[in-house]
């Protein structure tokens, strides 16, 4: 059998305990565009992104992740997946078509090395925006810099395991596809963290090890802006709306990219924005080691830093 590989990173569904104070963190601070309310649940999405949505802020009594969701390359790998897990003694749960808004049916389940709710969709509606929030350019779904900081879109996930993020790796590579890019590898052979994508992004999933705490969490979804300038932008932004950031400006060795890492208010769910780094066409790309003494360079070529397990917020996840 031809090895299952899913397309893209879809969306990220995060409980909120205070879905008011998230949203406008979400849409008014960050300037993530409203798609649709349904059955308490709001879909957002960033100005250039074009499927339904690429969060939803869910009500709950404490911040988790719902689920992750992956793009399928065609409808019929969606039974494929499924089949292929149920053989694997994976429960799977069925969504049904419309009971998330704007998508086809889809598939949940957990990842088996480390309980990461995981789904795989295909159909997604491309809804247009409203007149008066839509771009003139016809490649892209809203107005740009229409309000706060503005991403231009959705770009990865990094979650983490403990102790060993490793057999995640494998499994996300032998079940889903994903290639490794880059990796720290630890002095008693150990991997520390792995970046991992099925794009050319350098990672579309990162999974690193957990400092702190036992099981599977969540450490941050990123959203994309153009350049280094729009991430330094949003630093004042987000300082004239009284929040202050975890870590950041800074950029890292792993991926290259600009960074700065801030938390939700309304659930303590972390969101990084992103700019820069670099792209991956070669086929045959053989995964880039750190060794332990590179660690905190791989991390954090320049700028704002922390070492990870000293008890920084850095330190702090979310329960996924």
């Amino acid at each position: 059998m031809t090895q299952l590989e899913v397309a893209k990173l879809g969306h990220v569904g995060l409980v909120t305990p205070d879905i008011e104070k998230s949203y406008w963190f979400f849409h008014d601070v960050v300037g993530l565009e409203e798609v649709e309310r349904r059955d308490g649940r709001i879909y957002l999405r960033a100005w250039g992104d074009f499927e339904h949505h690429t969060l939803i802020l869910i009500p709950g009594d404490k911040a988790k992740v719902d689920h992750i969701a992956w793009k399928a390359k065609r409808p019929e790998d969606i039974e494929v997946f499924a089949e292929h897990y149920r053989n694997q003694g994976i429960q799977i749960q069925d969504i049904e078509k419309d009971e998330e808004a704007g998508q086809g049916r889809a598939i949940r389940f957990k990842v088996p090395t480390s309980e990461h709710p995981f789904e795989i969709y295909y159909e997604m509606e491309r809804t247009k925006s409203p007149e008066e929030k839509r771009s003139r350019l016809k490649n892209q779904s809203s107005k740009a810099w229409a309000r706060g900081i503005s991403p231009r879109r959705i770009d990865h996930v990094n979650v983490t395991i403990s102790p060993d993020p490793e057999p995640t790796h494998n499994w996300l590579s032998q079940n889903m596809g994903f290639k490794m890019r880059e990796y720290i590898k630890l002095n008693n052979g150990m991997i520390h963290g792995g970046w991992m994508s099925v794009t050319p992004l350098v990672h579309d999933i990162a999974v690193m090890r957990e400092m702190k705490y036992s099981g599977p969490r969540f450490h941050h979804v990123a959203y994309y802006l153009d350049n280094w300038q729009d991430v330094l932008r949003a630093l004042t932004i987000l300082r004239e709306h009284d929040i202050t950031p975890d870590l950041g400006p800074g950029q890292h060795g792993i991926s290259q990219a600009f960074y700065t890492y801030v938390r939700d208010p309304g659930s303590g769910h972390r969101l990084e924005l992103f700019s820069g780094g670099y792209l991956i066409f070669d086929p045959d790309w053989e995964p880039i080691e750190w060794k332990e003494e590179e660690l905190v360079e791989g991390l954090f070529w320049w700028g704002d830093s922390w070492a990870p397990g000293t008890g920084h917020p850095m330190d702090e996840t979310t329960e996924a």
